[in-house]
């Protein structure tokens, strides 16, 4: 147990001042013997009272490193068998840097939302914060650079705010659907394209990416991927000691790396959104976040490079996880076809086959809203979504946490929950959401109004989550009204094999083990019909 090694280090202190103090005092006779017998009294009660004592439970650790080999891939599937026997709060020690697991929605919402002026931190990374300058606000430490950017966020992402970006997201679904009809083979393809296409659209005004090769799109997902691989829990040793930072580059070869490539990664931001500032000083009226981001500076007070830097964060926490999230639907439809047979009959009875889904139907379409709860809930993109940090001392259910604790919440466990979701949370259901008349129905309580804790917790909560739902809504009907999907066979005719729990772990998302799917057109019309779209918005 971790609270065994707090006492041990307790006790040897106390056995060292002991042994020092005789030393001293042995010629003194009894004030020598009392002088030690008081002492005993005082470090008794020292460690009697220490609240180190009422850590949380947890798995024992190794000497000096602790808990530290455990914080490895997949660590969110160990962190769910932990909980069978040690609890919806668990201790680790890394290395002396304080980890809590928690395990439960109760928990997270008494932390993360409740007590959220002392969880918004996020632990220093050192790698991470070399790489963006300290400027990439989903990372970045509780201040006054987070505190702007997240007002700036909160403008330009709020639930009516991205209304505005109805007319990006069913433009890119129709490209996308037709595209799956045209290259099924490279799907996975399809979808990082469109993903990297929405968000480079509606943020800095980008023309539509015809495809994911672009440079700028293997630009930005070559930092991504790099920035999350630094910010993943065990990733640099960097992490648990901190002082190798001070190490000089010469002989840190991560060192080296991380500030070569703040070099290359601000000026790749900082000329998208130089862009952008040219043109809108140009009068160009284009609508982008970055434009009005701009446009109002005396009420964000963002400067150019804070601009910059807040465009790397809006792209890399919405593109990836985007296409890893359409991925794991995809792996449902072919698994579980019974609910994409579900959800075309709502398409036929709301829509029918004379036109294409729209955002009108938003309010008619329950089913498929239910599908883009269920694959969040199913198949978190983030299981341990970003670490909080804990900023003073606190206490829960009398366990003690100290100041400096890292918080990971283990929402791949609390999706699971069959209390709150049912005792089929395996299963692929989005039946699971709605009441005997099809309408959407299940409240999960403070989980804001998604029905789901993959978004996060308190502060930190996903600021982009209304532009997701709505960008995976439009794209699951499109597609859904136009092709079906299919689980593929080899040459026998066999169906193949599906790796229903693998994942490939990219940082902190985790993608589906790759596969093989067939896509057909779902009616003879839809192939002409999405081309028709297509002609119409000039592509």
């Amino acid at each position: 147990m971790s609270s065994l090694s707090a006492s041990f280090r307790l006790l040897e202190t106390f056995k060292s001042a002991l042994f020092q103090l005789w030393l001293r005092v042995q010629d003194h006779g009894i004030l020598s013997t009392g002088v030690i017998l008081g002492l005993i009294v005082l470090y008794a009660a020292r460690y009697l009272a220490s609240p180190y004592r009422k850590l949380p439970p947890g798995p024992r650790g190794y000497p000096i490193i602790g808990n530290l080999l455990e914080m490895g891939r997949g660590q969110w599937l160990k962190f769910s068998e932990w909980h069978k026997k040690y609890g919806d709060l668990i201790y680790l020690d890394a290395a002396g840097q304080p980890v809590v697991i928690i395990n439960s929605q109760k928990v997270a919402v008494e932390l993360l939302d409740r007590r959220a002026a002392i969880y918004s931190d996020r632990p220093h990374n050192v790698v991470a914060d070399i790489i963006t300058g300290g400027l990439f606000f989903g990372f970045s430490q509780y201040g006054d650079i987070w505190r702007r950017m997240r007002r700036a966020a909160n403008d330009g992402f709020s639930k009516s705010s991205v209304k505005g970006f109805y007319e990006t997201q069913i433009t890119e679904a129709i490209l996308l659907a037709s595209d799956l009809l045209v290259g099924p083979a490279r799907w996975d393809r399809h979808y990082r394209r469109a993903a990297a296409s929405t968000t480079l659209s509606l943020f800095y005004g980008y023309p539509t990416l015809k495809s994911e090769q672009d440079p700028i799109v293997l630009a930005i997902n070559d930092f991504a991927e790099r920035l999350f691989k630094a910010v993943s829990v065990g990733s640099h040793l960097v992490q648990f000691l901190p002082w190798l930072r001070h190490l000089p580059s010469s002989l840190a070869k991560w060192k080296r790396d991380a500030e070569a490539w703040h070099k290359q990664d601000s000026a790749m931001f900082e000329g998208l959104i130089h862009m952008v500032e040219a043109n809108v000083a140009k009068g160009d009226d284009h609508q982008s976040v970055a434009a009005t981001l701009i446009r109002e500076v005396e009420k964000n007070k963002l400067s150019s490079i804070e601009r910059a830097w807040f465009g790397g964060t809006m792209y890399t926490g919405g593109a990836d996880t985007t296409s890893a999230m359409m991925a794991w639907w995809t792996l449902a439809m072919i698994a579980y076809p019974e609910t994409q047979a579900r959800a075309q009959a709502e398409l036929d009875a709301v829509v029918g086959r004379a036109r294409l889904p729209t955002f009108a139907d938003y309010p008619h379409l329950p089913y498929i809203r239910a599908m883009v709860k269920e694959v969040l809930r199913w198949r978190p993109v983030g299981p341990l979504g970003v670490p909080h940090r804990l900023t003073e001392d606190d206490w829960y259910e009398g366990r003690f946490i100290p100041k400096g604790t890292i918080c990971l919440p283990n929402m791949w466990l609390m999706n699971r929950d069959p209390e709150l979701f049912g005792e089929n949370t395996e299963d692929f259901d989005p039946g699971r959401y709605l009441d005997a008349s099809g309408d959407l129905a299940l409240d999960i309580s403070d989980s804001k109004e998604q029905g789901h804790f993959t978004y996060g917790f308190g502060r930190r909560i996903c600021v982009a989550r209304h532009m997701a739902d709505n960008s995976a809504f439009i794209n699951i009907a499109v597609m859904l009204w136009a092709t079906k999907f299919e689980r593929k066979k080899d040459a026998s005719g066999s169906l193949l094999p599906l790796d229903l729990d693998g994942w490939v772990d990219v940082g902190l998302v985790a993608r589906p083990v790759p596969f093989e799917i067939e896509i057909a057109p779902r009616f003879p019309e839809a192939p002409g019909m999405l081309a028709q779209e297509r002609e119409l918005r000039g592509f």
